[in-house]
């Protein structure tokens, strides 16, 4: 699931003009290396995932380097991403420095000017393909490839910001669909991390075109990017930020670009419940659930599922871990999280002999009876299909992986993110590094499956992928795949 948002108060006094362009900023000449102790020493105690994928040793030699390059005199964008590098190494979809709690000071040094691309894209076959033209005069129609920028291959800028994004495991479709813009966040993570991998983005940049044309064209501040994508900022308060569309082919579709509802008063149950309770009255002829975009947030599929099967259901068991019962008390300044609870477990967590390190958490699991999901309100017996792709990475991988297993909806789409070998997740500390101000997102419960897994998100029913000449062309190649299963069902 994603961590839950809130934006944490930082001293304005480190805040920086928006004004200033990045190569003219002074270097930091303040040894910071402190942080990064405080970073090992939570991490070592803390993090449940540390070890999945890395060995002590490795971990090690990567804080170290980390702490010596946070004494050199450096840029803060420079510290910052050699900062990333370290917590994408991880191989964790919920550890990273994260712009949504890191305050208006670093979000101010993340974003100093004019450096972000004038549109929307996604990759496709290692190249970026525009989805949205964002630039004043029209120069990238729908569709448009994009082989270079400022004479550097995409491929190539691809190759350079993998590395950098979060994802669970070796599942890069997830790494890479991190690296598009496509207004999903109020913080795209490509518009952080393009910019430290190309320094010389400042106010205009040269584009190669896929035939081989090339045009140049002023580049976006983050408060440009943000006014032409009004979509990306979260719903607050009981809006609804679900629609549902009753077509008349006698199909629902019901688009879900979010769940993280952690912060809204709008009562999502009951709303969806009456949803999928009105489906049979109204004589849908099937329902089409759009979870493209989604990163997950609260397990609002367990709702849909519980219209959807005729008998108990039993999702795939993952045992839940942490790595302490109470949190190191000299830690306690640099954490924060909306639940105290999270730092002391008590006697929750229950010593394992089978994982030594490693506490069984029993706070969330009340017998077998509390991980079954339980037929309610009026089943729905049509045909189902959910649109997925790699953004699906927490509480949507986990509801993707349960549709399968259930066999209640047809999956098409793309992989998902996430990872069958277990994420880390359900609880989250926020760590709050005193030197740099920079915030680390710490996720405090890990699942494993009982049974080995491949490393690898969930595979669809229906592979669908999307190409260039379906942008160009503005049709939607997994809905109309998904409307033809239910038409023909």
């Amino acid at each position: 699931m994603l961590s839950r948002r809130r934006l944490l108060q930082i001293s304005a006094g480190l805040a920086l003009s928006a004004a200033t362009p990045a190569y003219a900023r002074p270097s930091v000449s303040e040894d910071w290396s402190g942080d990064i102790e405080i970073l090992r020493q939570a991490w070592q105690a803390m993090h449940p995932g540390l070890y999945r994928y890395s060995s002590p040793d490795e971990i090690t030699a990567r804080l170290e380097g980390l702490s010596a390059a946070w004494k050199t005199p450096g840029s803060f964008r420079d510290r910052f991403l050699t900062l990333t590098r370290v917590t994408a190494s991880v191989r964790c979809g919920h550890t990273y420095p994260s712009p949504y709690n890191g305050g208006a000071a670093v979000r101010d040094r993340l974003y100093p000017g004019r450096e972000l691309l004038p549109f929307r894209y996604v990759w496709i076959d290692g190249r970026m393909v525009v989805t949205e033209d964002q630039s004043a005069e029209g120069l990238f129609p729908l569709g448009t490839g994009i082989a270079a920028i400022d004479g550097v291959a995409t491929p190539d800028i691809l190759s350079r910001l993998i590395p950098l994004a979060r994802a669970d495991g070796h599942n890069d479709a997830k790494r890479i669909s991190l690296m598009a813009v496509r207004g999903d966040g109020a913080y795209e993570t490509a518009d952080i991390h393009l910019p430290l991998v190309l320094p010389g983005l400042v106010d205009r940049a040269s584009f190669t075109l896929a035939d081989a044309r090339t045009v140049t064209a002023a580049l976006l501040t983050l408060a440009g990017r943000q006014a032409k994508s009004p979509s990306a900022v979260q719903p607050t308060g009981d809006a609804n930020p679900w629609t549902l569309d009753k077509g008349a082919d006698g199909v629902a579709r019901l688009t879900m670009p979010g769940w993280a509802l952690y912060n809204s008063t709008f009562d999502w149950q009951t709303w969806l419940g009456g949803v999928m309770d009105d489906l049979t009255g109204d004589g849908a002829r099937g329902l089409i659930v759009d979870l493209r975009g989604n990163e997950g947030g609260e397990d609002c599929g367990n709702v849909i599922l519980t219209r959807l099967v005729d008998r108990d259901f039993a999702p795939s068991r993952s045992q839940r871990f942490v790595r302490y019962r109470r949190a190191p008390e000299a830690l306690d300044p640099y954490l924060d999280t909306w639940d105290r609870s999270f730092l002391d477990w008590g006697d929750q967590a229950v010593a394992d002999s089978e994982r030594p390190g490693f506490y069984r958490l029993t706070r969330y699991d009340d017998g077998e009876a509390a991980t079954l999901i339980r037929p309610a309100g009026r089943r729905f017996a049509g045909p189902v299909a959910v649109l997925c792709d790699a953004s699906n990475s927490s509480a949507t991988f986990s509801f993707a992986q349960s549709v399968q297993e259930s066999r209640t909806a047809t999956l098409i789409g793309t992989p998902t993110g996430g990872n069958r070998r277990g994420i880390n997740g359900g609880a989250f500390c926020f760590l709050r590094l005193p030197a740099s101000r920079i915030e680390v997102d710490l996720p405090l419960i890990a699942s494993f499956p009982e049974a080995p897994q491949p490393d690898a998100g969930i595979e669809p029913d229906l592979h669908v992928p999307t190409t260039a000449a379906d942008i160009a062309a503005g049709t939607d190649p997994q809905m109309a795949a998904a409307t033809a299963r239910i038409l023909s069902a």
